[in-house]
């Protein structure tokens, strides 16, 4: 695999070109690649250690009364449980396939919290952002999903998570939380933000 085919449009151009790289650790979530770059401000090159990650899907539930659905996870790399609003990764190189992308929302939307779009609801593609793009190319699909219902099926994580909890939350318990700290995770705090920018909150 090269740095070109990772995610397609991530590409060399406008004084920027990848002159190497060394794949220094990969498992199926994400590979670490030494890399020289060449940039707009440093023709001769830099060194920079880049993690490669497939994209992923974040999804704004929103019920009927206008709640917004968190769930309650464990994160191992922060040591703590937070809530957030449910995501997971792409699980194919979808090459911003729009129907790939939408049906990963939905089903994270169904595994992590177990509710499901309503009949006749809308799925709202709210775009896209960089996590933490000082070290990663992982990219994050933001979708605001109205109004959502449980399912039938309820949860079903995948096996490598553990969703301690799934509640629901007005909009002025949500900004709350967000004010004081409690919710901190960059795809909760995204979307809400690009919910703003948008007008749909």
């Amino acid at each position: 695999m090269t740095g070109m085919d990772f995610h397609e449009f991530i590409r060399n151009g406008n004084g920027w070109e990848l002159l190497s790289e060394e794949t220094k650790f990969a498992n199926p979530y994400v590979q670490v690649r030494a890399t020289r770059m060449r940039t707009p401000t440093r023709p001769d090159g830099c060194d920079w250690t880049v993690v490669h990650r497939r994209g992923a899907c974040v999804v704004v539930p929103v019920t009927e009364n206008g709640d917004f659905l968190l769930v309650r996870q464990e994160r191992v790399p922060i040591r703590s449980t937070i809530w957030e609003f449910p995501a997971g990764q792409i699980d194919v190189n979808a090459k911003h396939d729009e129907q790939i992308i939408r049906a990963t929302a939905l089903r994270e939307l169904r595994e992590e919290s177990g509710y499901d779009l309503a009949p006749g609801g809308e799925l709202i593609s709210l775009g896209f952002f960089f996590p933490s793009c000082g070290f990663t190319d992982e990219h994050s699909h933001l979708f605001l999903a109205r109004p959502v219902i449980p399912s039938r099926d309820g949860q079903s994580p995948d096996e490598h998570e553990a969703i301690t909890g799934c509640r629901a939350f007005s909009p002025g318990e949500f900004r709350a939380m967000i004010a004081g700290g409690e919710i901190r995770d960059a795809n909760t705090l995204s979307a809400y933000a690009r919910m703003c920018a948008l007008g749909f909150i």
